[in-house]
């Protein structure tokens, strides 16, 4: 964004100001050429809105996780929060056509920057950690009672047969790295080069077939069939 003092159209203070962002053809190399044309003073205003808001939320969220990042200073935070603002600035510009307004567009637009500046924390606060993808479970507590001890190791000893037999490697790897090495799925997804919701899918199903052998060894009960006559 330009640092070049705009002023500001009445018509950007109004609840509809984000009509004015138009699309951005720059985002579309198949559209941009010849159609770009010159920026108008109330896209300009509405860019320079959209971004300060952005920047605003990413602040927010930045130094509401600054404990993640032990050692960050001001200026670090700083650096983070407005290159989180500049990714949700394009996230909210290739997905203007989604906005249905059934909340106001800041709102939408201010979801953008919290969630922009939650992933920019966490691969930072992950940036020099190894992501082990490990096929074990760790071993049992061995703090609980005989009994405990007895049913947990049963539980446990099912749990790794599960999942050696039932999924598959990389449904292994992730679920052992989601749900036990806490690994945050953002950062699992850019490691991987895969997408969250390719993780989620692979979660869904690990856990499905996990239940299904659990269920099918006795150490689950099979779901209530909700099936209706």
């Amino acid at each position: 964004m330009s640092d070049v003092p705009i002023s500001v159209p009445d018509c950007v203070h109004d609840d509809n100001w984000h009509l004015h962002l138009g699309e951005p053809h720059s985002l579309d190399p198949a559209r941009s050429e010849g159609q770009s044309g010159p920026e108008t003073p109330q896209r300009l205003a509405a860019q320079r809105r959209l971004h300060e808001l952005l920047l605003k939320a990413t602040r927010l969220q930045v130094w509401r996780l600054r404990h993640q990042l032990p050692g960050a200073g001001p200026t670090d935070l700083e650096d983070l929060a407005q290159q989180a603002a500049d990714d949700a600035h394009l996230a909210v510009l290739r997905r203007l056509r989604e906005f249905e307004a059934r909340s106001r567009f800041s709102t939408w637009v201010f979801k953008f920057g919290i969630l922009q500046a939650g992933v920019a924390v966490r691969r930072q606060a992950w940036r020099h950690r190894e992501v082990t993808l490990s096929e074990t479970l760790p071993l049992v507590d061995p703090d609980h009672g005989p009994a405990s001890r007895a049913e947990g190791a049963d539980l446990a000893r099912a749990v790794r047969t599960a999942l050696s037999t039932a999924l598959t490697t990389r449904q292994r790897q992730i679920m052992i790295a989601l749900l036990i090495d806490d690994v945050p799925i953002d950062v699992l997804a850019q490691r991987l080069g895969t997408t969250r919701n390719a993780l989620y899918k692979n979660v869904h199903d690990a856990r499905k077939r996990l239940r299904e052998a659990l269920t099918a060894s006795g150490h689950l009960e099979a779901l209530p069939d909700r099936r209706t006559s």
